[in-house]
């Protein structure tokens, strides 16, 4: 059957998750590879295959023997964009209905092949994992960060502290406000949304949504919320909570001020003076071309100055400027043009030629230097416009071990989040047009990792190519400081397995099964706009558009969210404006657009019609109304809630007291509860579980 299979071209490590993620999903994957692996990542993975064929997945006889006319996707990821490209022409001229799923990082290319070949989506597997790396290595309370429909959206995990015994204090901590005065459900708001909660000293989340609505947010509690900002600069976050106090003090006299900053001011241009003049003068030996260069210009000028004095004093009836004139070429060699006349001229003194000489002489030596100088200035002007790097942070900064394509990316995001961080490379030839306000280091790690100041890293992201040395610079990394966040890049799933046991502090990212996910997601039709982790699992922001026959269709917002375990953030009509954090009450309807967080479980069971209905175990029980009013109105909310017919409603309102006939999951069942007290009817929810 068309709708489950799959076909994946490329058996590297990449590939090996996409095959492991659409069996996830229940699908029936086959796979292409021109040798398959002799030592498989995922030991049992040609049992989850269908089929397994060895050959040119760009030959239309290899992908005709695939059976790609069947497959409802093709994930092309083998290592080469060429060969991807090349499938992805070969499968649309067999399949014009075949979902292409294509590993590039051309951008250009990806947009020119989705609008000629259609049913296209491109990934770049290293741009999937950067923004998680990134965020992971920044070690603060953001999890996520990205842009939806022009809104900048973040996602926290933030945990909250006691009630210190300063209450001004404690006034600014993150989340203070919210200790043991509001309910977790009140935190909802247009701007910001639950996803989840841990309790004190929890080692791991609970999954969406299982969280109690109506528990008091207490000290220790670990919240996990998305919300709206104006910006992604971080470097505000927490500023309040870092200042004391300050205290400005009162000017007193104006003319007194004014003396004082006079002297003040005089006082800084000497100190200013002389600390350039000590720091030119201490150079490095590198540096002591300069010194050679001040030097010599210093002894030209001054035999500028005396010879052109000396001239105009000995012939009087000559100009200053003839006088500097003769002097200048004297010092460029010029003696044989005014005294080469042989016999000498008797007219000119001894003493005034043999000056003249020694001129030519210095000048020739001086001046040779100069020009030396100028020559190798020239000659090395590539490296002098390389502009001079800044030091390496002094403490709470983030080292990235690693400067490949991987690690510039997750660099180039910190920098972005104005973050202080260290580049760390063994490439002795690493390019120095490359990231030029990053501070860098290259050469031996041990010495590198020394001169990085490590022992006061906040977070040390260690982002190679090589797992091996991956795992080596972590262990040194966690002995020189056991308490920094530590960051730490994989491939393969049994080495990710292995740190997350040794090192359970540790986040240890393995790329490829992340990517593999979102590859996994785009191949169900899916458009996958970014990912976040939590605890060690992978959150997607996808995006829906509805169609007829879709398994969301016709459903409240809240049977999506709590039956399928996904937390809704935009929903959008056909043609209208997107509405952020969207109510629960929103019914689904053909050519909606509905954007969701969600585990690769929560897109599985969507696609697999999996609604949990075993989870709609609460009733709701209505006891009275304390006027018509409240009588018609709670009529309303029941249906807008419960998604019930309104003449349900209304007959059920009119026989009080009653318990509705219906079962609805908790969150809407307390959600119901809460909306009918407020409007004067007296209810509560009832477990049935």
């Amino acid at each position: 059957m068309q709708m489950d299979r799959f076909l994946v071209c490329g058996l590297g490590s990449l590939g090996q998750h996409c095959v492991l993620a659409l069996k996830e999903f229940g699908a029936i994957a086959i796979a292409i590879d021109r040798s398959p692996p002799q030592n498989w990542e995922i030991p049992n993975l040609p049992d989850l295959l269908e089929d397994l064929i060895v050959g040119d997945c760009r030959h239309n006889s290899v992908l005709e023997a695939a059976q790609i006319q069947r497959c409802r996707a093709a994930l092309l990821v083998t290592n080469s964009e060429q060969v991807n490209a090349e499938t992805a022409l070969a499968v649309r001229q067999i399949n014009p209905r075949t979902r292409l799923v294509v590993r590039s990082a051309k951008e250009n290319l990806n947009q020119l092949l989705s609008e000629q070949l259609g049913n296209f989506i491109a990934f770049d597997p290293a741009q999937l994992s950067t923004s998680a790396l990134g965020l992971a290595a920044f070690g603060t309370e953001t999890l996520g960060l990205f842009d939806l429909d022009g809104q900048k959206l973040r996602i926290i995990k933030r945990q909250i502290d006691g009630v210190t015994s300063i209450p001004s204090k404690a006034a600014s901590l993150p989340g203070s406000q919210w200790l043991n005065t509001r309910r977790l459900h009140e935190l909802d708001t247009r701007t910001r949304r639950m996803i989840a909660c841990a309790p004190q000293f929890a080692r791991f989340f609970p999954d969406l949504h299982q969280w109690e609505p109506e528990a008091i947010v207490s000290a220790g509690n670990t919240l996990v919320y998305i919300e709206a900002i104006d910006s992604f600069s971080l470097q505000s976050v927490g500023a309040r909570e870092q200042c004391g106090s300050t205290h400005r003090p009162l000017v007193t006299s104006t003319r007194h001020s004014r003396e004082h900053r006079g002297v003040k001011a005089l006082y800084r241009w000497f100190g200013n003076l002389k600390r350039q003049l000590a720091e030119f003068w201490q150079l490095s030996w590198r540096q002591q071309i300069r010194r050679v260069a001040l030097l010599s210009s210093f002894v030209v000028l001054v035999l500028l100055f005396a010879g052109t004095v000396l001239l105009q004093w000995y012939y009087p009836q000559s100009t200053w400027l003839s006088a500097f004139y003769a002097t200048a070429w004297l010092l460029l060699g010029g003696y044989g043009d005014l005294f080469g006349n042989f016999p000498p001229n008797a007219t000119i003194p001894w003493w005034l030629q043999l000056f003249s000489l020694g001129l030519t002489v210095t000048g020739t030596i001086f001046v040779g230097i100069l020009y030396a100088l100028l020559t190798e200035a020239l000659l090395s002007a590539k490296f002098q416009f390389v502009k001079q790097r800044p030091p390496v942070p002094a403490q709470n900064h983030v080292a990235i071990v690693g400067l490949g394509r991987v690690g510039q990316q997750v660099a180039a995001r910190l920098q972005e989040l104005q973050q202080p961080i260290v580049g760390i490379t063994l490439n002795p030839d690493f390019d120095p047009t490359i990231l030029p306000q990053m501070p860098l280091i290259t050469g031996n790690l041990t010495e590198a990792l020394a001169k990085a100041n490590l022992g006061t890293a906040k977070s040390v992201a260690v982002v190679t190519d090589d797992e091996i040395l991956n795992l080596e610079v972590a262990l040194m990394a966690r002995s020189l400081n056991p308490t920094s966040h530590l960051v730490i890049r994989t491939s393969g799933i049994r080495l990710e397995a292995h740190l997350t046991e040794l090192l359970p502090t540790a986040q240890v990212l393995g790329v490829d099964a992340v990517a593999a996910e979102a590859f996994a997601g785009g191949a169900f039709g899916e458009n996958i706009i970014n990912l976040f982790r939590l605890n060690n699992q992978t959150i997607l922001v996808t995006e829906y558009q509805i169609e007829p026959g879709d398994s969301i269709n016709g459903l409240l917002l809240a049977e999506v969210a709590y039956g399928y375990d996904v937390v809704p953030i935009l929903h959008a009509q056909a043609g209208k404006a997107s509405t952020l954090m969207p109510s629960d009450d929103i019914r689904l309807a053909s050519g909606d657009r509905l954007v969701v967080l969600a585990t690769i479980e929560g897109l599985q069971r969507i696609e697999q019609r999996k609604l949990n209905l075993a989870a709609r175990t609460w009733q709701v029980r209505v006891e009275t109304a304390r006027t018509p009013d409240a009588e018609f109105e709670g009529a309303n909310a029941i249906a807008r809630i419960s998604g019930c017919s309104l003449k349900t409603a209304r007959d059920l309102m009119n026989r009080l007291p009653q318990t509705l006939p219906f079962f609805l999951y908790k969150h809407q069942a307390q959600r119901l509860v809460r909306e009918l007290n407020r409007l004067l009817v007296k209810a509560s929810s009832i477990s049935a579980s």
